[in-house]
């Protein structure tokens, strides 16, 4: 039989395996080649065939894919192949999309039963084991006790207890005020069903009843979209009120529009306590534990923050200046200097980072940067000191202090306990 009459039957390279007396493992390697490549086997046969289907273009019109079961799926051309890859892309969205409407529903129906049991006093109705016996109940109808299980249903109470004063503080403000206030309450109010209730249940454990800072974590888990873990850090490291606490003249040599958004960014202490430095530690091993750490961070600082260097260079009158850390906010399109301190601070330290961003300004920005922003984080700083600095500069800087884990234990614990000698000298003991 012609070779012409197998080429499109899948046991035709089967058989060519068999005839050309080669391992499975050869054949997967010579299919997954380029096919337009001059194949050399010692096999006279191997070389009649490799030639006789370069003669009838066999190597064009498929792409052969080598799967693990050793079976040979045909994938007819390159329209087919890209179609088959949309399609995959479609599909991956439509799942995101449903889990997303489910997700949105779900929480819809959570805010209704919260909102029936808070109106009308059930658990107090009811008694200690109401959200049992609803949980049971509510099973035994919908046959389903996914997402119906009793905490689930004592957190839809807290959930609509948390969020409903603040719309109806938002609806009555709006009464008298332009339309925009009730633009911003139902995009607040639809936020709340955007992200996933094992969000929401944290939030509520360590919000305490502040339906502000609650919603603000809110806007920050969509905004950014934080997993669970990342909101737990944020929400125990006290985000809400760290942001936007750095003493900085943003107001008074930015525009309008941009100075509010720039002092957002910036918060006030930076907690890094994600770095292992010893009690005693240098300026040098701050910064390099900080770039041992760059991913936290980053994420310490916030979205938009680009990494672009440390100690970057740049040179101007004949001198090399080294900047400790230079970062670019892709919303602001600036660069942002940001100079560390493990001192308290002081005037001078003012000056070095005013030249930095004057440097960066003249040497690294293109026409569509706007001027650079500095950043001073340090050890502690003199708040009464920080202002009169500011007070009289042009160049937009902000001024903050940082935090190691105040999970360390104190002095006089720590001194109690035994060293790692004294361990190993009682072990051998």
């Amino acid at each position: 039989m012609r070779i012409e009459e197998y080429k499109y039957d899948f046991s035709w390279c089967m058989c060519f395996a068999k005839e050309s007396q080669l391992r499975h493992s050869s054949v997967d390697n010579y299919f997954l080649q380029r096919y337009n490549k001059k194949y050399t086997y010692a096999s006279p046969l191997n070389k009649k065939i490799v030639k006789h289907l370069h003669d009838c273009k066999f190597f064009t019109t498929f792409a052969v894919e080598i799967k693990n079961t050793n079976m040979l799926q045909i994938i007819k051309d390159k329209e087919y192949t890209e179609w088959i890859a949309e399609l995959s892309h479609r599909y991956r969205q439509s799942q995101i999309k449903a889990s997303v409407r489910v997700n949105n529903e779900m929480l819809r129906f959570y805010w209704s039963v919260g909102k029936d049991i808070a109106e009308r006093q059930y658990d107090n109705k009811y008694g200690s084991h109401f959200y049992e016996n609803l949980s049971n109940d509510l099973t035994k109808v919908v046959g389903n006790k996914r997402g119906l299980a009793p905490t689930s249903l004592r957190y839809t109470k807290y959930f609509y207890s948390l969020y409903s004063p603040l719309f109806e503080n938002h609806r009555q403000a709006a009464e008298d005020s332009p339309q925009s206030i009730y633009r911003q309450a139902a995009e607040d109010f639809d936020l709340l069903f955007s992200i996933p209730w094992t969000h929401h249940q944290k939030i509520i454990d360590k919000v305490k009843g502040d339906s502000q800072k609650a919603l603000f974590f809110v806007h920050k888990t969509w905004e950014n979209q934080w997993g669970r873990g990342v909101l737990v850090n944020f929400l125990e490291t006290d985000l809400y009120e760290r942001e936007g606490g750095a003493l900085s003249n943003f107001q008074h040599v930015l525009p309008a529009e941009e100075s509010d958004f720039a002092q957002q960014l910036l918060k006030d202490p930076y907690r890094f306590d994600f770095l292992h430095l010893k009690e005693q530690y240098s300026e040098k091993e701050l910064k390099d534990e900080l770039m041992n750490k760059l991913s936290q961070f980053l994420l310490e600082l916030g979205k938009g923050f680009s990494f672009v260097g440390r100690e970057y260079r740049l040179s101007a009158g004949g001198k090399d200046k080294f900047i400790d850390l230079l970062f670019y906010i892709i919303p602001l399109h600036r660069y942002c200097v940001i100079e560390v301190k493990t001192t308290e601070f002081d005037f001078q330290d003012i000056g070095q980072l005013a030249g930095y961003t004057a440097m960066v300004d003249d040497l690294l920005n293109t026409p569509q940067d706007a001027p650079s922003i500095g950043l001073l984080i340090c050890k502690e700083k003199n708040t009464v000191l920080a202002r009169y600095a500011l007070s009289r500069i042009n160049t937009p800087i902000g001024i903050s202090e940082y935090e190691l884990s105040k999970r360390q234990l104190p002095k006089e614990v720590e001194s109690a306990l035994p060293t790692i000698e004294e361990i190993e000298t009682k072990l051998n003991d």
